[in-house]
């Protein structure tokens, strides 16, 4: 049955998405689940380096921004997965043993006894592409996006969500993460969501939003961790516990860091000589 369900997946076209805003170019790229077995398979599990991955990994999925002078963000399952904690169990519940167990006839079995993240945590806040010396330029700010100004309803003019990975750490709760992107007018956000939920144990909401204003030569780019004990969120409804969309207002903040991604100086010359170019 595996074989024949990765057959039918590999004859699965992948679907591509694309949007222009300012000088950017922004892709989103949706295929199958990785098949089970097969030479991409051994090749991503040799670069992950994890005794277990996810069920199921969108292996090709990614959402890629270009911008017109070089550089580039992107958000990938492969680079996410290589920031998993491959050699400590961060987290012990009490099906932590069955868990295991389940995975018995697992091919990696011999290494799935030994401790590590299995609940796929990653504080991953997507990729900064392009040559070395035409890169985004992170560096500390305390400006902060204008949270405010994104709920003010107007025209989206492209939306798309990108899911990278996603297991349900054998009926044990839910670990997935996914990227979403909304452009509107006059500027775009980028959101890369990490939520895990184990139950009766914590629920954990990693945010990293990326925020860009037309014209501006810099971008915005906020991560956020939350988390809380499942004790301790008691009052909240069993239905809020498991949207992470209404669940981070009952989270505590662990980490938050503000960054601005200045364009390089380079690029800045071209773009201003482009815009001068236009018609």
């Amino acid at each position: 049955m595996s074989r024949a369900i990765d057959t039918m997946m590999a004859r699965y076209q992948p679907v591509v998405e694309e949007c222009c805003f300012d000088l950017w170019k922004i892709t989103a790229r949706k295929s199958h689940i990785l098949a089970s077995e097969g030479p991409e398979r051994q090749n991503f599990e040799a670069e992950v380096r994890l005794p277990h991955v996810p069920d199921m990994i969108f292996a090709e999925n990614c959402l890629h921004l270009q911008h017109e002078t070089g550089f580039g963000i992107e958000f990938t399952s492969l680079e996410a997965l290589k920031r998993v904690d491959a050699e400590r169990d961060l987290v012990h519940v009490a099906g932590a043993r069955e868990w295991k167990e389940a995975r018995a006839e697992c091919e990696h079995v011999e290494n799935v006894i030994h401790p590590f993240d299995w609940t796929f945590s990653t504080d991953y806040c997507g990729t900064l592409t392009g040559p070395d010396n035409i890169r985004l330029v992170p560096e500390p700010t305390d400006e902060q996006i204008d949270v405010e100004r994104l709920k003010v309803r107007n025209k989206i003019s492209f939306y798309t969500e990108v899911v990278l990975f996603e297991d349900e750490l054998h009926d044990s709760g839910c670990s997935v993460l996914s990227a979403k992107i909304r452009v509107m007018p006059d500027f775009f956000l980028v959101l890369l969501r990490f939520y895990l939920r184990v139950d009766n144990v914590l629920i954990r909401v990693n945010d990293t939003r990326y925020f860009y204003q037309s014209g501006a030569d810099h971008v915005l780019r906020e991560y956020t961790s939350r988390e809380s004990p499942v004790s301790e969120l008691d009052m909240v409804p069993l239905s809020v516990l498991n949207d992470p969309v209404e669940i981070i207002e009952h989270l505590k903040i662990k980490t938050r860091c503000l960054e601005k991604l200045k364009f390089p100086a380079n690029s800045i010359e071209s773009s201003h000589g482009a815009l001068t170019a236009a018609p």
